[in-house]
């Protein structure tokens, strides 16, 4: 709940509180929100800090180049809307995550660099009789894309310039660390993408990423549909991510998203997370790069 709210330049900054305890939160663990969860929707430049000044998150409207927002989206959707997994566990809605077999099937896939293989992936090294030195890969998409993979890039990078300039001290650790490996999106803190299509995510924790680090999201929109905010649901408050926009935020508090209301038969909400790996940056750092491309092309060898 909104407890305050100031204006700071053309930036509305609230002060929350939680609606739910931390318990209450636990029990709704891979469960949707609820439009009666939410009491402020922001549609405009926001910060929002709990009520002991912490940062929650930042938003900002119509920051990311339109060029480079078109051609990440032209390079990378139809691989992003065409493969599925069902390993997102919590946040695709499944409440137990044990038998990835049995759970729902999204459209949602990562980029860049992964800090381990795949079942398919270590069956097939397993039937080669084959090992590599690294639990580290280069992910499908880059493996077999690699020029649309460079025209993702300059997003990536804008996107990692207004995580710099919003939260410096947060992107300073990170970026410390990302600069230690070479598994990295070039020239960036990030060594690792998510893309989602259509996505509603259930209430649930990131995990895997920098502890020291902020989250993201950006969204590509195409057609017309309404709704599908991104919610911190303990506090009340939702964000209208649209394209162009940027949210940096504490993606460790509970978050899901509203549905998303398709207004148009080619509705498409491309949503974009960035981040570094806690464990990609682990088992790589201090690996040169020459080592790296050995690696990689050894991986995709065995593999292809």
């Amino acid at each position: 709940m909104v407890i305050r709210k100031e204006k700071k330049g053309d930036v509305d900054v609230y002060y929350v509180d939680k609606n739910m305890s931390d318990d209450a939160m636990s029990k709704l663990k891979g469960t949707f929100v609820k439009k009666s969860q939410i009491s402020l929707i922001i549609n405009s430049d926001a910060d929002v800090y709990t009520n002991d000044n912490k940062l929650l998150l930042k938003f900002r409207k119509n920051k990311l180049p339109l060029n480079q927002v078109d051609k990440f989206y032209d390079n990378v959707i139809h691989y992003a809307r065409n493969n599925y997994t069902s390993n997102r566990g919590y946040a695709s809605g499944t409440r137990k995550t044990s038998n990835v077999k049995t759970n729902a099937k999204v459209a949602s896939n990562v980029i860049g660099y992964m800090d381990r293989f795949s079942s398919s992936q270590n069956l097939s090294m397993k039937k080669q009789n084959r090992t590599v030195k690294l639990n580290v890969r280069e992910c499908r998409f880059n493996m077999l894309y690699p020029d649309k993979y460079k025209e993702l890039i300059p997003l990536i990078q804008s996107i990692d310039k207004y995580y710099k300039k919003l939260t410096p001290s947060k992107f300073e650790k990170q970026y410390r660390k990302a600069k230690q490996t070479h598994f990295k999106i070039a020239n960036t803190s990030f060594t690792t993408i998510t893309t989602n299509v259509n996505f509603r995510t259930t209430m649930h924790q990131d995990n895997g990423d920098d502890a020291e680090g902020f989250g993201n999201l950006t969204v590509i929109e195409r057609g017309k549909y309404k709704g599908a905010e991104t919610c911190l649901p303990q506090y009340g408050i939702g964000v209208n991510v649209r394209s162009g926009d940027v949210l940096f935020m504490d993606v460790h508090e509970w978050h899901g998203n509203l549905p998303m209301v398709s207004e148009s038969k080619d509705a498409t909400r491309l949503s974009i997370v960035c981040y570094l790996r806690h464990n990609v940056w682990k088992k790589t750092k201090g690996i040169t790069r020459n080592e790296m491309i050995k690696h990689n092309e050894n991986v995709k060898q065995i593999l292809s």
